[in-house]
């Protein structure tokens, strides 16, 4: 690795550790999902946040926001919620006798929409080409969306009334998905603390611009993952289409997305390279998401998470050839 690789690389861990430390002003002992959250926005791709109500969820989307001084907007996806409604629309113009695109509320860098499970199916599609390539398309006209774009959605796991569960083609459209959790009681005492005299996320001052997490994102392509490392990863993979209590395994999107984001967590850590301890940290927010379990499995109580802390387990380490 050449020296500018190297100071590239140690930006990006700079980066990280300058934002972290802006959102924890904000938010109380997340530290594991907010360098989750990094990770994933460092390997270009987008959250799904599966939790109860109230458990900072728009918080932590906010405060990446001003992290980084990107612009931010927020849809509250209900079930009369129109694809227009997200991607914008042509509206004629009387006085040109021409129409003019409105952009909506995607045309942003991070986009929270909230509860996106209670939108209807064709509305959460009209998501799909802007979370994959970046462009939205209307009336024919394709725009370019500025970056970094980052989608944060989220959906409340114990409502079951008037929802759109997300089919598993959309959900491997997101690079993580993981729930961030009750707080202790002594990070619950410090949250009350935080807001005795107001919001802490509307104190947040941006450490950070949009061009060098645009930079970042770049960077992350330079950590070198040694065939050991990547042929571990993809046993990984592998087990899980093979596996008995699955009936869909992870797909060579998933394969992907463990590659990217191993490379910005080992990025995140300062180093290089990937280690396989890298590729642990982030296996299961990558790969939960992208199984299905068989129907017979769900009945025997098994759940995803456990197929693949069990698939990791049964999965030789690399102990060579990681540098």
């Amino acid at each position: 690795m050449n020296d500018s690789s190297a100071a590239s690389l140690a930006a990006v861990a700079e980066l990280a550790k300058r934002i972290i430390a802006n959102v924890e002003k904000a938010i109380v002992g997340k530290r594991r999902q907010v360098a989750l959250s990094l990770t994933a926005w460092f390997a270009g791709g987008h959250l799904l946040l599966e939790d109860v109500p109230g458990v900072a969820k728009t918080m932590l989307a906010r405060a990446l926001a001003r992290s980084v001084g990107c612009d931010f907007k927020r849809i509250q996806c209900t079930p009369d919620l129109l694809p227009s409604d997200v991607t914008g629309t042509s509206i004629f113009n009387q006085k040109t006798t021409e129409f003019e695109f409105r952009p909506g509320p995607v045309f942003t860098q991070i986009l929270l929409a909230d509860e996106i499970n209670r939108a209807t199916p064709r509305t959460q599609a009209a998501m799909l080409e802007a979370m994959a390539e970046a462009k939205v398309t209307v009336d024919g006209s394709t725009h370019d969306l500025a970056a970094p774009f980052l989608v944060i959605a989220t959906q409340n796991p114990v409502d079951h009334e008037g929802v759109f569960p997300l089919p598993e083609a959309q959900l491997d459209r997101f690079m993580m998905k993981f729930s961030l959790g009750y707080p202790s009681l002594e990070e619950e005492l410090r949250m009350l603390q935080l807001l005795e005299t107001g919001h802490p996320v509307d104190s947040l001052q941006p450490v950070a611009r949009a061009s060098q997490l645009v930079e970042a994102q770049q960077a992350i392509r330079l950590v070198k993952v040694a065939s050991p490392v990547r042929e571990y990863l993809l046993q990984i993979v592998r087990q899980t289409r093979e596996h008995d209590d699955l009936l869909l395994g992870a797909s060579p999107r998933a394969s992907i997305a463990l590659f990217r984001c191993s490379q910005a967590m080992a990025a995140i850590r300062g180093r290089g390279y990937v280690l396989p301890d890298d590729v642990k940290q982030i296996v299961g927010p990558v790969m939960n998401h992208r199984v299905l379990l068989r129907p017979e499995s769900r009945l025997r109580k098994v759940t995803p998470e456990y197929v693949i802390e069990e698939v990791v387990a049964n999965t030789a380490v690399p102990t060579q050839g990681a540098g």
